[in-house]
C-alpha cells in the first residue's frame, strides 16, 4: 500500500524548519565547495596536472561506484573501512554495489578489464576524484573526500618506481609551496617474511591483550597488522614496543627498501623511517609511506608497493606495481594555515558601461567580440546608472572603462575612458577592440 504525500514528505525530509521555512542542508560530512574556495582546488588541480605531465603519468577516470567485492577483497575484510565506513548501494538489479572509499582497487580493475597489460610498461596513470567512507567528519577529512594519485603498473618491482611514485607525490605538494615536509616511510615486506612477523606481533599482543581495546582484541587474530594502525592512546603505548617489521625482513625484501632508500638519497628527499608505519588497506607489500608536514599531526597522504592486487582481484599472476595519493581537503587546510594562497586569475583590465537599453542589448554581443579577440570584459547588467558601474570598476582597479549610451548606440561609437587620468575619447564601434587591444600592450 502506497503512503500518503503527507507522510512521504514528512519521513523523507532531512531538514532544519524556521519560521515555517524549510531549510535543507547538506548530509553530514558532505558539503559544498563554495567559490570563495575554488582558487584552492585550482591550484592544487593545476599543479597536480603539470607534474603528472612532467613524469608522464596519463589521465584515468573510473566510476563512483564498483562491485563491492572488488573492494572486499582489495582493501580487506577485516578493515575498518569494510566494517565500518564503505556505502553499500542496493541496485534494482540487486547486484552488490559500493562507492569507492579508494582510488587504486579500481584502477587495477580496469588495468586488467581492459587489457592494458599489452600496452608499454610500466603504465603511468594518474587520477583525480572523490571517494567515500563513513566515518566520524575531523579536521580535514570528510565523509565525501578527494585524492590526487599517482600509479605505476607492470614491468617489474625495480625499487626505482617505489622511489618514483614518492617523488611525484612529494614534488606536488612542493609545488604547492607547503613547507617543512617530511616522508614517514617502511617495508611491510613479502608474504614470507610478513607471515613470520604477524606470529611474533600476536605473540606479543597476546602477553599484553588486556591493556589493548576491544577493536584490538578482534584484530588480534583476524588481522594483526591492523593492530598498529590503532589510534587509541592505551594501544599506542603498546605499540611502542611491539616487534619491529625491519627487524624480520627476508634478504630480497631488506635488498628491495635498501633500494629504494638509495634512490631517495639520490634525490635529497627528507625521510624518516616508521618501522610500525602499515597503512590502513590489506593490499600493501614492502614499501608503505606517508607525507606529513611538520607540525600538523595528520597525514596528507601517501602509498605503496601492491603486487599482490591484482591476483586478489582474480589474476592468475601478480602485478608489480606501487600508487600514492593525496588528500586534497588535508592539503588546503595546511595551505590555508601556512599562508598560501589559492590559483590566483587574470586580472580584469576592461569594464564595459552601459546605460539603457538598446545599449544593453548592443553591450551583450560587444562583449562577445572582445571574447573571439581573447580580452576578458567585467560587466554589471543589474546596474543601471554610469555611476554605480564605474564604481564597481574603480574597486576592482580596472584601467579601461568603456561606456555605451543610447546615442552611441545610434551613432554607433563608443566612448573609451583612463581610469585612472579620467582621460577619455570616442571610438567607432567596428573599431574598438583594436583600439583596446593597443591600449593594453
Amino acid at each position: 500500500m502506497s503512503e500518503s504525500p503527507k507522510r512521504l514528505k514528512k519521513k523523507n525530509l532531512s531538514n532544519k524548519e524556521k519560521k515555517g521555512k524549510l531549510l535543507f542542508q547538506s548530509p553530514k560530512g558532505m558539503r559544498d565547495i563554495l567559490p570563495d574556495e575554488r582558487p584552492y582546488w585550482d591550484k592544487i588541480e593545476k599543479a597536480g596536472r603539470e607534474t603528472a605531465d612532467f613524469y608522464n603519468f596519463l589521465r584515468i577516470d573510473t566510476p563512483l561506484v564498483e562491485f563491492s567485492e572488488i573492494f572486499e577483497r582489495a582493501v580487506g575484510g577485516a578493515t575498518d573501512i569494510i566494517e565500518k565506513q564503505m556505502y553499500y548501494i542496493k541496485s534494482r538489479g540487486k547486484d552488490r554495489l559500493a562507492l569507492r572509499p579508494e582510488g587504486t582497487a579500481g584502477i587495477v580493475r580496469a588495468y586488467l578489464e581492459h587489457g592494458l597489460s599489452k600496452t608499454a610498461q610500466p603504465l603511468k596513470l594518474y587520477y583525480f576524484g572523490p571517494m567515500f567512507r563513513y566515518e566520524s567528519p575531523q579536521f580535514g577529512r570528510y565523509r565525501q573526500f578527494y585524492q590526487f594519485g599517482f600509479e605505476i603498473l607492470g614491468d617489474k618491482d625495480d625499487p626505482i618506481y617505489d622511489a618514483q611514485i614518492v617523488l611525484a607525490g612529494f614534488r606536488l605538494l612542493e609545488e604547492l609551496k607547503i613547507k617543512n615536509l617530511n616522508i614517514e616511510i617502511n617495508s611491510l615486506g613479502c608474504k614470507n617474511c610478513r607471515s613470520n612477523y604477524r606470529k611474533k606481533l600476536q605473540d606479543y599482543y597476546k602477553k599484553n591483550q588486556n591493556k589493548i581495546c576491544r577493536d584490538c582484541k578482534r584484530r588480534l587474530s583476524l588481522n594483526p597488522l591492523r593492530l598498529l594502525d590503532c589510534k587509541n592512546e592505551d594501544c599506542q603505548q603498546i605499540k611502542s614496543k611491539a616487534p619491529v617489521m625491519l627487524d624480520h625482513l627476508c634478504s630480497s625484501c631488506k635488498n628491495h627498501f635498501r633500494g629504494v632508500l638509495e634512490y631517495l638519497d639520490e634525490l635529497g628527499l627528507p625521510y624518516s623511517l616508521n618501522p610500525y608505519l602499515v597503512r590502513g588497506l590489506d593490499y600493501y607489500n614492502r614499501t608503505v609511506f606517508e607525507f606529513s608536514a611538520e607540525n600538523y599531526g595528520i597525514s596528507l597522504g601517501g602509498g605503496g608497493r601492491y603486487d599482490d592486487l591484482a591476483v586478489m582481484l582474480g589474476a592468475k599472476h601478480s602485478l608489480p606495481a606501487c600508487g600514492s595519493s593525496l588528500g586534497i581537503e588535508r592539503v588546503i587546510e595546511v595551505m590555508k594555515n601556512q599562508g598560501i594562497a589559492g590559483l590566483t586569475k587574470g586580472r580584469v583590465k576592461v569594464f564595459l558601461a552601459q546605460i539603457g537599453q538598446p545599449a544593453k542589448k548592443r553591450a551583450f554581443r560587444l562583449i562577445e567580440e572582445f571574447g573571439k579577440a581573447g580580452i576578458k570584459i567585467m560587466e554589471s547588467f543589474g546596474k543601471e546608472s554610469l555611476k554605480s558601474q564605474l564604481k564597481i570598476a574603480d574597486k576592482e582597479n580596472i584601467g579601461i572603462a568603456l561606456i555605451l549610451g543610447q546615442k552611441e548606440v545610434f551613432e554607433e561609437n563608443i566612448i573609451l575612458r583612463d581610469m585612472k587620468s579620467g582621460a577619455q575619447e570616442t571610438v567607432p564601434l567596428n573599431k574598438i577592440v583594436e583600439a583596446v587591444k593597443r591600449r593594453l600592450k
